[in-house]
């Protein structure tokens, strides 16, 4: 008899919508913000900013979509997303980058490698 095996899909972490959080937060899996940050967030996963979203800290994951505001410097070891809604005041480091029209972007950014380890102990530190 043959066993069938279903993919176990994992729901991201999720803040929602008029949760404010005051503190660094450490993530294995995504996170989806769709409430309030003021503090670093650091994930082995992808990290959301939504659009209710507001993170004012340090973001380190990664994969990254912004569609609302982060202030703060972001190190992506992938890809980063700046949606169109999306407002990003700090310094990008990012393997790959996308930005759609419409998106405000105000910092410096690097392209290439980040080595995530040095990064995360940088974040984890503060």
């Amino acid at each position: 008899m043959a066993k069938s095996y279903e993919a176990q899909v994992q729901s991201p972490n999720k803040i929602g919508p008029g949760t404010k959080i005051i503190g660094n937060i450490e993530a294995t899996e995504s996170l989806r913000i769709e409430g309030i940050i003021e503090g670093n967030i650091v994930s082995k996963g992808k990290v959301v900013v939504g659009t209710q979203g507001k993170v004012k800290g340090e973001v380190n994951c990664l994969n990254a979509e912004i569609e609302r505001v982060l202030d703060g410097k972001i190190m992506v070891k992938e890809l980063l997303s700046l949606k169109a809604t999306s407002k990003l005041l700090g310094d990008i480091e990012t393997n790959k980058l996308t930005i759609e029209p419409g998106a405000i972007f105000t910092g410096k950014c690097q392209m290439g490698g980040i080595n995530t380890s040095e990064s995360t102990e940088s974040v984890t530190k503060k």
